[in-house]
């Protein structure tokens, strides 16, 4: 049995929608935010060192980081959502299946960071921080997450998904930036906009927010 410790508005969200997909067995244990510092609580350390979500274990493996998650799941399916080996939409998967963490997410964590500097300062020094937050912010964070936005609209005006006809897996690892941009009021495009619509309508990604709980990107 695969179990999902899983953490409330957390990327493990994508996990519980891609066992849904798989149709693969599971249970889940969940777990609250601090509701002051919004961080995990101490008990995932027990699950995993550096106590973040998502996690999962099975057959006495312990798996985190959601693209090993990803792949250890799929594979567990027969490849399922897994586009065949040596074709375009193939490479495409391999693409944006780390692109979603290693490029799309780090703007957008640099965004909630320098949202929150100025209200955690002291008064004295609010103004300061302020300015220099919004200095950031508009000088290298907004505009880089332009160019991100440009290009998720490029590559849906060629195919309905991200590696081409095909819902696969590549897609939920994509949904949370995309899920999380839109969320933050940047300016999400038109074909984004119908990609959420999109895959908000799957009958997986409806049962995973049963099985999950709240889900403020959704």
């Amino acid at each position: 049995m695969i179990t999902v410790h899983h953490l409330e508005n957390s990327r493990s969200q994508r996990v519980l929608w891609l066992l849904e997909e798989l149709g693969l067995d599971y249970t889940v244990k969940r777990y609250e935010r601090d509701p002051a510092t919004m961080q995990a609580p101490r008990e995932l350390r027990a699950v995993h060192p550096l106590g973040k979500s998502p996690v999962i274990a099975a057959d006495g493996q312990v798996v985190a980081e959601t693209g090993a998650i990803v792949e250890f799941l799929t594979a567990r399916a027969d490849g399922a959502l897994v586009p065949p080996a040596g074709t375009p939409e193939r490479a495409r998967y391999t693409y944006f299946l780390h692109y979603a963490e290693g490029s799309a997410m780090p703007p957008l964590l640099l965004k909630l960071i320098f949202s929150r500097l100025a209200p955690g300062s002291p008064a004295l020094l609010r103004p300061l921080v302020r300015a220099i937050a919004g200095k950031v912010t508009g000088g290298f964070v907004d505009p880089e997450l332009r160019r991100h936005a440009a290009y998720w609209e490029s590559e849906l005006a060629e195919r309905a998904y991200f590696c081409g006809a095909d819902f696969t897996a590549a897609d939920i690892m994509m949904s949370f930036p995309l899920e999380a941009f839109a969320a933050r009021g940047t300016g999400a495009g038109p074909l984004l906009t119908d990609w959420l619509a999109r895959i908000h309508t799957r009958p997986a990604y409806k049962r995973a927010l049963e099985r999950g709980g709240p889900y403020a990107y959704a």
